[in-house]
């Protein structure tokens, strides 16, 4: 169930969940006149800093949006070589991430990715599954509105299978019908290379969440930034609705 928690910027609380946008791959590598796998390839680089970084700064769970239901509409050849990357990074950064107890999970669809990044999430799925660290999500083959309706359909399923009185659904049943519900709403969304758009991400999840956005290209996107954004949120006042007494 989502969390119920809501640290005010003023007591100084880090965010419980962060979540981020990772944005600018392409536009990093057109502005070196690299092929835009090159700009894929140096985000790793930000992936990595950013997991390092997250619990020294009290972050709990970090979920990083790595490839959207969307865009399948890529070219063929870059997404083939986007999900051949996914696969060996994770494959060759899994044994420090164990070693510092981080647990990884997959958010998204898994019957479309290639069977070598599955086979990738599922091994390390299992390997971290009892660390108590960092949680880690990795949004693949994710869509907000996706999850939302995949668990509208399972509640229409459970009232025909007489197991659900639509009268009883409410926000927090229906919230546990989406994919990792033990997942608490991000407080913090990061999106790196300057849109201001949310590009179908937690649609649910981020209602109250904090947005940070940065021009930053995600490629350049090191530890200063994310302190920075942190700190940022840790400034603000938060009022899911109310004012200020």
């Amino acid at each position: 169930m989502p969390s119920d928690a809501r640290p005010s910027a003023a007591d100084g609380v880090p965010p419980h969940h962060v979540a981020i946008i990772m944005d600018g791959n392409g536009r990093w590598a057109a502005e070196r006149g690299l092929p835009r796998l090159a700009g894929h390839e140096a985000g790793v680089e930000s992936v990595r800093a950013v997991i390092e970084a997250a619990p020294e700064l009290g972050v709990k769970h970090l979920t990083l949006y790595s490839f959207s239901s969307e865009n399948w509409k890529r070219p063929p050849g870059e997404v083939e070589q986007l999900m051949t990357l996914m696969a060996e990074s994770l494959r060759h950064e899994l044994p420090e991430m164990h070693g510092n107890q981080v647990r990884f999970r997959h958010l998204g669809r898994k019957d479309r990715l290639p069977a070598e990044l599955r086979d990738e999430f599922t091994r390390a799925e299992a390997l971290t599954a009892q660390n108590t660290g960092l949680t880690l999500n990795a949004a693949v083959d994710y869509g907000g509105r996706d999850e939302i309706v995949a668990a509208a359909r399972a509640a229409a399923e459970a009232a025909r299978a007489g197991t659900l009185d639509p009268a009883d659904l409410d926000e927090a049943r229906f919230a546990a019908l989406l994919p990792l519900p033990d997942l608490p709403d991000p407080e913090l969304l990061i999106r790196t290379g300057g849109e201001h758009r949310i590009s179908n991400f937690l649609l649910w999840r981020v209602a109250y969440t904090e947005l940070w956005v940065t021009p930053v290209l995600w490629p350049d996107f090191r530890r200063p930034h994310f302190t920075e954004a942190i700190a940022d949120f840790q400034r603000r006042e938060r009022r899911f609705g109310g004012v200020l007494a």
